[in-house]
């Protein structure tokens, strides 16, 4: 699947919360679509993916931000906001939420 098959919610909650944060997140993100079959899978693997990089240490941070890194405390409170989106999302029955 591609990013343009999220609904506005799940774009919303995980790739425009990881865009106000740092586009190299954002990438990270919008790659994972590729490898989901829908947006439920996508949501799932996103929420994975949050917490594997709250387990990282700073050389995988550096790794993750392209030599660029945040600050690691930033990063995980972003990483935090994101987990708090997708449980709102998930609260949002799929044939509820809208599509473009």
């Amino acid at each position: 699947m591609d990013t343009n098959d999220l609904s506005e919610q799940t774009y919303r909650a995980i790739l425009i919360e990881a865009e106000s944060f740092n586009h190299d997140l954002t990438t990270h993100f919008g790659y994972l679509s590729y490898e989901c079959e829908n947006e439920d899978d996508y949501i799932v693997k996103a929420e994975e993916m949050v917490h594997e990089f709250l387990g990282y240490d700073e050389a995988e941070i550096d790794d993750l931000f392209f030599g660029d890194p945040p600050e690691k405390e930033g990063f995980h409170k972003a990483l935090h906001a994101i987990l708090e989106n997708i449980q709102e999302v998930k609260k949002i029955a799929p044939e509820d939420r809208e599509f473009d």
